[in-house]
């Protein structure tokens, strides 16, 4: 089983991923937004590996969190473990596949500024190519988030291991994450609707396992 000291730890691993995702992403996509970003980031590159060091130690941490979890979910479904230790690996392995695509940003924004301007469309497309490159494994990685989670949330509400309101929205938050991440994969965008659900349950849930524990 799970010790209290590890739920606790579980709980302040959470809070620690989303909080340095959220604010590594921030950074990096704030230096991207403009139309004229190839001729500034290199300029504004701490940000950029603030937010990459932030983005990575995310990338961790899930990993982290799945390992901590797997006695408890073994013991209740062996197969859930896997499923969902294997989904946060993937996770993992395709955000820091996502973290190149940034890195290489900087160097071509660095050559694009020494050169003399005759290349720009061509640095433009590259530069387009890799921030379409680093969405995609995103999307990717939210669509291991969604499956694995989906899973341990609906293992926590049968087995009532936490209240069953917060294991359902857990259900229906990382569901529409995962249909999120489709609708974006074919060129749909929808919006940060369907991410709201899936924000509040890694909130709530943490809060919920430092405060209280698993139900035993």
């Amino acid at each position: 089983m799970i010790t209290r000291t590890n739920e606790r730890i579980i709980g302040v691993l959470f809070l620690i991923a989303t909080a340095s995702y959220m604010i590594g992403s921030t950074l990096i996509e704030a230096n991207l937004t403009s139309s004229d970003y190839l001729s500034h980031i290199y300029s504004n590159r701490t940000e950029i590996y603030i937010g990459l060091l932030l983005e990575f130690m995310n990338s961790a941490v899930v990993v982290g969190i799945a390992m901590l979890l797997f006695p408890l979910l073994r013991h209740h479904k062996e197969s859930i473990a896997i499923g969902y230790l294997s989904s946060r690996i993937i996770e993992s392995v395709l955000l820091i596949v996502g973290i190149i695509s940034p890195l290489v940003l900087l160097t071509l924004s660095e050559t694009f500024n020494t050169a003399d301007g005759t290349n720009w469309e061509s640095y433009s497309v590259i530069g387009e190519l890799l921030i379409k490159g680093q969405e995609m494994t995103f999307e990717l990685a939210m669509l291991a988030l969604g499956i694995g989670s989906v899973m341990i949330c609906y293992l926590m509400y049968r087995k009532k291991l936490i209240p069953r309101p917060l294991s359902l929205l857990g259900i229906v938050g990382y569901a529409s994450l995962f249909a999120s991440s489709c609708l974006s994969i074919i060129g749909v965008d929808p919006g940060i609707v369907l991410f709201i659900p899936g924000g509040i349950f890694e909130i709530g849930f943490p809060i919920w396992l430092i405060v209280k524990g698993f139900n035993k």
